[in-house]
């Protein structure tokens, strides 16, 4: 019997990491969940070398599948975000909170999940932290000098050790990470939650690409966002399929959301566009969607029902299928020790193996002979779902295509 074809298109999350790092994931933590799970996974080259991915085989269960998986990379578009230096991130601080805080959208955000808000504010605390800290150096060593020397040598002193104090945070910031996830949220905040000119010009790319992957011999496509990547996708799907761009005969086409963050970006004023996006998803027969949270991902909003929380979900809503990874359960108390306290890691935990793996299984979902229809297509949203309307709706975004 011939072996179930699928092509995986990947959009990540905001990581400036070039896109091996998810081959060398998917190689390593495949291994491992095929182990534990007692199937066989390899991993090989694809037939399409067009952008980055690579191929893979299982053996499972059910029968054999084969799958071509590709990254559609964004990472030079969050590279060239992140090029500021001290003072102009100290700017995006200042501009960040206010578009949250003057639109009221972390007031919104507050009345869902209490992990992702305190994730937000994690940066602008500590950088303020780091302000203090510097100044307060800096004044004291001033100080120690205008004793000595005078006023005159004392302020450039201050300056000085304030710039140096400053300076040294930023080098540790690959431990501290308050840099990058100001980048991140500033990053989706700078016009308000409208998709700047060079991400809409790249969705336009991804867009283009699954059309021509859609028009394949394949038996399913499936879409996965991670993150940030997760509303991408989001986007890049409801243009395809507004464009008529989905063929009635062509591969079965799904969509998988992983960890997703939406609320950060729909629930900003200007999120018109996402908002419509999401209302023009959850109605559609084309596909089927399913999102995967898990309420200890604190950097998700975990069981949080993207297009109701936000409040654009209509009377015939189908989408999506909301299910949890549910780390209490598929991860050992030993793993869970070990992850404890790395928020980063548990962000990526979807894209990982499970030691008590359940129904959720993200290589046999992508490497194995099932769609996401016929996989999931008797679950259940997981209990604990939530739809609780906290978003600004369509009411500034017009009527849904």
């Amino acid at each position: 019997m011939q072996p179930f074809r699928r092509r995986v298109l990947y959009i990540p999350g905001y990581d400036p990491i070039p896109p091996r790092r998810y081959r060398e994931l998917y190689r390593r933590e495949g291994v491992a969940q095929a182990a534990i799970s007692g199937y066989r996974l390899t991993m090989g080259a694809r037939r399409d070398r067009t952008g980055f991915g690579w191929g893979a085989a299982g053996e499972f269960p059910q029968g054999s599948g084969q799958a071509e998986i590709e990254v559609l990379v964004w990472a030079d578009i969050v590279q060239g975000s992140m090029g500021h230096g001290i003072a102009a991130t100290y700017g995006q601080l200042a501009r960040t909170a206010w578009a949250y805080i003057g639109s009221g959208a972390l007031f919104r955000l507050m009345r869902l999940r209490r992990g992702p808000v305190i994730a937000a504010l994690y940066p602008i605390v500590v950088l303020i932290l780091q302000l203090l800290a510097a100044l307060l150096a800096g004044w004291l060593a001033g100080w120690l000098v205008s004793l000595i020397a005078g006023w005159w040598l004392g302020l450039p002193v201050m300056a000085a050790v304030t710039w140096a104090g400053l300076v040294g945070w930023r080098r540790l910031d690959g431990r501290i990470f308050a840099y990058y996830l100001m980048h991140d949220y500033a990053f989706t905040a700078q016009s308000g939650g409208a998709y700047p000119p060079a991400l809409e010009t790249r969705i336009a790319q991804f867009t283009d690409r699954i059309a021509e992957v859609l028009a394949g011999d394949w038996d399913e496509v499936l879409i996965i966002g991670h993150s940030s990547g997760a509303y991408l996708a989001v986007s890049v799907l409801a243009d395809l399929i507004r464009a008529g761009r989905v063929p009635v005969d062509g591969p079965a086409l799904s969509l998988m959301t992983l960890g997703h963050v939406v609320p950060m970006a729909s629930f900003l004023p200007r999120a018109q566009r996402l908002r419509r996006d999401l209302a023009c998803l959850s109605t559609r027969d084309q596909i089927f969607w399913l999102d995967v949270t898990a309420p200890g991902d604190a950097c998700s909003f975990g069981l949080c029902d993207p297009v109701a929380v936000t409040g654009v979900a209509p009377a015939d809503q189908r989408w999506p299928l909301v299910i949890s990874a549910a780390f209490t359960r598929t991860l050992s108390p030993e793993k869970q020790r070990e992850l404890r306290g790395h928020w980063f890691r548990l962000h990526f935990q979807y894209l990982c193996a499970f030691d008590r793996p359940g129904d959720y299984d993200y290589f046999a979902i992508t490497a194995g002979p099932l769609t996401l229809a016929q996989r999931f297509h008797d679950r259940p949203h997981s209990p604990g779902r939530i739809t609780t309307p906290a978003g600004p709706g369509l009411a500034r975004a017009g009527s849904p295509a």
